[in-house]
């Protein structure tokens, strides 16, 4: 995984001012661009949207500079189809427009080339199982939510807030497959992962995939295959949020899987009363690399 990740950097570089063919390079490493650039995200810190985004405007502003050529000429050089485009592009990285740094040499914020290396330390231990499971459904109640990377999400905290206490003790009684208990399911997440991007989240239970849907619940189906789960226990939602970001930076580098569409699912099997420390299970669907 991590010589594909260099191999897609050196993609972008070759080709700036085009688009890049993500899915063919995934093909030909064995691989597939959803686990590509969720893998990229987790451990670059950043959308591999945005990262081509800094490169190319990173490379441009030395065309502007030099001012050898006009700002339309530069704009379709890097994949642009007008100086108004390049502009906004442009100041979203600087922080300036192509004529002002033209006339004053800057500023600029460069974005310097990533490579990527393992490094095997065994820091984060991964409790971890594999468990193969048919078709299931998640059912519950679900809300449109943007991503948050670290901390509680206000957003799902409010969601599951204006349920009313009977709501969750009836769902509970709904659930009849492991995974078991309450969940929390996020569902249709930007495979690029960009924080403040929407997410469908479920809060509810798993069901058998032949089990009709109440009129008044939403619904999420998981397809049969199988999954990675990990436990974790700690400070709560830290702890969690750490195994989920081990997760790429440690245990699918060594493993030989990838991440495969679907939800992931988290269940909570014990917490404090204040919700302050728990532990969890993280599902995640995965399939051979």
């Amino acid at each position: 995984m991590i010589s594909a990740l260099n191999r897609l950097v050196d993609l972008v570089e070759e080709h700036l001012g085009e688009e890049v063919d993500v899915d063919g390079l995934a093909k030909a490493l064995g691989t597939t661009e959803y686990h590509l650039r969720r893998m990229f995200s987790s451990l670059a810190g950043m959308p591999l949207s945005e990262y081509v985004r800094r490169r190319r405007m990173t490379v441009a502003a030395a065309d502007v500079v030099r001012g050898r050529d006009d700002l339309l000429g530069i704009a379709v050089r890097y994949g642009y189809g007008s100086t108004e485009a390049f502009g906004r592009a442009f100041r979203a990285v600087h922080g300036a427009s192509p004529g002002d740094v033209r006339r004053d040499g800057g500023p600029l914020r460069a974005q310097p080339h990533v490579r990527f290396r393992l490094t095997v330390e065994g820091s984060t231990p991964m409790d971890t199982r594999l468990a193969t499971r048919p078709a299931f459904r998640l059912i519950g109640h679900a809300a449109r939510v943007p991503l948050i990377h670290h901390g509680v999400n206000p957003h799902i905290q409010r969601h599951i807030s204006s349920l009313p206490p009977e709501e969750h003790a009836r769902l509970k009684a709904l659930g009849q497959v492991e995974p078991e208990g309450l969940l929390q399911v996020c569902d249709d997440l930007d495979p690029d992962a960009t924080e403040g991007s929407e997410l469908t989240y479920l809060h509810g239970v798993a069901v058998s995939g032949d089990t009709p849907t109440p009129d008044d619940l939403d619904a999420v189906e998981a397809r049969a295959g199988t999954w990675a789960v990990f436990r974790t226990s700690g400070p709560y939602p830290q702890a969690l949020q750490t195994a989920w970001a081990a997760t790429a930076t440690e245990w699918f580098p060594s493993n030989p899987w990838r991440l495969r569409p679907g939800p992931s699912i988290v269940a909570v099997l014990e917490r404090a009363d204040d919700f302050s420390t728990a532990t969890c299970e993280l599902w995640l669907p995965v399939e051979p690399a």
